[in-house]
């Protein structure tokens, strides 16, 4: 059907079938959904799966101050009927219905809504669930455009009469996807599918199962029987499983059964090896388990001429799988937790492959909590302001202003909270309780004012001017606008090194510190805060200096790549991606890690945290490359908000040819490039592609408008596909580096 418009359908299947698919339309427009208050369901659904952790069976929870759901809850909307309508009422929790401010007694399945303008209003109480409601008639439905308060503040005379004045702040009611009056919020728990192993190695008394690459479930014993104890021993490697004084999870069970029977574990963990030791009298025929996950669709694509780049997509998108569950998470089996700066990566990696806007604006909603502020998020100063960052980034890519509207005062707040904590200087210093993070990197300094934390803070300013223009907020625009601008002006007063020609880490009293370090420094490059000459003078004196402290992690790796990228050495982050994510590939990696370091040996890989299987080998950071190869390589990036425009600029990088789809809010824009033509299509918005040339290329479907020093633009409408016959010019790759007589943290350059 996208091949005819709407006028060729309607003459195509005549007037009577036009009627029909008008009322399939309007039927499908009153669908009914749970709904509750705006952020409060999450908050409850990650209470669950926060405290769900544990280290060799111990109860480990969060040490940050943990929300809770507000516990009663008004739900209204006013309706104006052309009939009467008889509704069907659903509720978590005890309730009462009021029409026209007059209840209905008891706790009514159903009620008739007389023909008029009338407003129903449900006040629900749930201590235990989040209160909710499902409500459905014939065009009565609960959806978002109900209102909602945790407060009404109303109040009835001594006549009567309800009060005609209200200071109640009501907001739209929140929901996601529990659109069958059955499945009830409180129920939720994601998918689960029977696998079977790949191998089992049997000993008395044991058995070795392999489940062929991590993955995440439920371990199911078949044929258990006897009495005694059955321990589990899980291991994202083979010596981990092994290991049974020192591997992270395990499992203990006392059983008494005379007939054989299966049993599954009550929390689902992360492995890809079991250990299962058995007591005398004890037996097991065999070991499966149920896969849990959250079924989510990859609506991104990418394949190219090189098959290990290939391979390392492939490999990043399952860790994505993995750690996309009722939020984004950062390792699926140590943390479990939701961290800030891990859940920033995952929202932006989930853009080019998922475009699952629900989860980021879940997984923003629990992070930002409840009022009143009195710690950073997860108590880490960096990671409050990888909160706003991802916001703005939210808001690019959706085009969502609900989310926006809704939460701008937890956004004001959260950010008084920051300015509160600003030094004398006006800038972001760590106080009591604030843990500085920037990354896991041996010897870095956090005292004094980092550069790294001052520019995080100048762009989530910006993103508070940005929101506040949303809401119409013109007078918090102007000062956010104000207080980012001198934030930003300070970053280089105080930090940019001519002599260095780069900024220096921090300062100490006031006086700049000998350190450079990469984070600032590659931040600034695609925050857009450098000139040109700045930053090729980063780009020689940090980024291609190996005096320069290194990073090994794949969370900062991210950056520094995309740092590369926006520099347009693309043939340059390939080869990294071939030698970090393909090293990772060679040790048999089936998912990607929290951490690399291609000098460790054998075990030496697993150890972290001072334990020796610490490490995750499942982390949502180590899936950068989906994003990296979505924006940077095919070249796919919004430049107004939700896609409405969106700019095409096409990388090869170093391959012969590449292929893919980067999805947008309602479609996709498809790509392929190789080294004599580019295939560009966009389903929505204006698009624009952008492309080098030695010569004026020939194309089919469109006009191109030459802009100088060979490069070459075409309009993209929607719908429309369009073939560019072009000659590339030569890519360059950057390969030197930089070398000092002293080698001690950057302090030579």
């Amino acid at each position: 059907m996208n091949r005819y418009s709407t006028k060729d359908i309607f003459k195509r299947l005549g007037l009577a079938a036009v009627m029909v698919l008008s009322a399939m339309v309007s039927e499908a427009q009153q669908k009914a959904t749970w709904i509750w208050y705006p952020g409060d369901y999450e908050i409850w659904l990650a209470n669950k799966m926060q405290n769900r952790r544990t280290e060799r069976g111990s109860f480990f929870p969060p040490f940050w101050r943990l929300d809770n759901h507000y516990v009663l809850m008004d739900f209204h909307k006013v309706f104006d009927l052309a009939q009467p309508e008889e509704v069907e009422l659903l509720v978590e929790g005890d309730y009462n219905v009021k029409l026209d401010a007059k209840l209905i007694s008891g706790a009514p399945k159903k009620i008739t809504i007389p023909a008029g303008k009338h407003k129903v209003n449900i006040k629900v109480h749930n201590q235990q669930y989040v209160p909710a409601i499902f409500v459905q008639g014939k065009t009565i439905v609960s959806d978002s455009s109900w209102q909602v308060t945790y407060e009404d503040k109303e109040w009835i005379d001594e006549t009567g009469k309800v009060s005609d004045q209200s200071g109640t702040k009501w907001l739209n009611a929140g929901y996601w996807n529990f659109n069958d009056p059955q499945v009830r919020p409180s129920a939720f728990q994601l998918n689960r599918e029977p696998q079977a192993a790949v191998s089992n190695v049997r000993q008395p008394q044991s058995l070795f199962v392999d489940f062929g690459k991590e993955t995440f479930g439920f371990v199911k014993l078949h044929g258990l029987k006897g009495k005694g104890k059955i321990s589990i021993y899980y291991g994202e490697s083979a010596e981990e499983a092994k290991a049974t004084e020192t591997c992270e999870t395990l499992d203990h069970l006392a059983i008494d059964l005379s007939s054989k029977k299966d049993s599954v574990m009550n929390l689902s963990k992360a492995f890809r090896f079991v250990n299962i030791q058995m007591d005398n009298g004890v037996s097991l025929d065999s070991v499966s388990m149920l896969y849990e996950y959250l079924p989510l669709s990859d609506r991104g694509q990418f394949r190219c001429s090189d098959e290990q780049i290939n391979k390392v997509y492939d490999v990043a998108k399952y860790t994505m799988h993995l750690s996309t569950r009722e939020f984004f998470i950062d390792g699926i089996k140590r943390d479990r937790w939701i961290w800030s700066g891990d859940a920033y990566q995952s929202y932006l990696m989930n853009y080019y492959l998922f475009f699952d806007s629900p989860t980021v604006s879940r997984t923003l909603a629990v992070l930002r909590g409840k009022d009143p502020v009195t710690s950073h998020i997860n108590t880490i100063m960096d990671y409050t302001f990888y909160w706003f960052l991802g916001i703005y980034d939210y808001y690019q890519y959706t085009g969502d202003k609900t989310f926006i509207q809704q939460f701008y005062p937890r956004m004001q707040s959260l950010m008084d909270y920051c300015l509160g904590r600003r030094n004398k200087n006006g800038l972001m210093e760590g106080l009591a309780g604030d843990w500085v993070f920037i990354d896991w990197a041996e010897g870095l300094s956090k005292k004094g004012e980092v550069s790294f934390e001052q520019l995080l803070f100048a762009r989530s300013l910006e993103t508070m001017a940005l929101c506040a223009g949303i809401v119409n907020d013109a007078e918090g625009a102007a000062k956010y606008k104000g207080l980012a601008a001198d934030v930003k002006s300070k970053l280089f007063a105080n930090y940019w090194n001519e002599q260095k020609g780069a900024l220096v880490h921090s300062r100490v009293n006031g006086v700049q510190t000998e350190n450079v370090t990469r984070y600032s420094n590659m931040f600034a490059i695609f925050f857009d805060y450098l000139t040109n000459a700045q930053k090729q003078s980063v780009k020689k004196n940090v980024l291609l200096n190996d005096q320069v402290q290194k990073i090994t992690t794949p969370y900062m790796r991210f950056y520094e790549l995309e740092a590369f990228c926006a520099l347009g050495e693309q043939k340059y982050v390939l080869k990294e991606m071939k030698d970090y994510w393909g090293g990772m590939l060679n040790l048999g990696a089936t998912s990607f890690w929290e951490e690399y370091n291609p000098n460790r040996k054998g075990a030496e890989h697993y150890a972290m945290y001072g334990r020796p299987f610490g490490k995750s080998l499942c982390h949502a950071w180590g899936a950068s490359p989906i994003y990296l190869l979505g924006k940077y390589y095919l070249g796919v990036k919004p430049t107004s908000a939700g896609y409405a425009t969106y700019i095409v600029e096409p990388v090869l990088g170093g391959l012969k040819w590449m292929e893919g789809k980067v999805p947008t809010p309602h479609g996709n824009v498809s790509v392929y490039c190789s080294n004599k033509q580019i295939k560009v299509k966009g389903d929505e918005g204006r698009g624009t592609l952008r492309f080098k040339s030695k010569k004026r290329p020939d194309v089919k479907g469109g006009i191109i408008e030459a802009k100088g020093d060979g490069i070459y633009e075409l309009t993209i409408e929607p719908g429309k596909e369009y073939v560019v016959d072009y000659v590339p010019v030569a890519e360059k790759i950057s390969t030197g580096t930089v070398k000092s007589k002293e080698n001690q943290n950057g302090k030579g350059i």
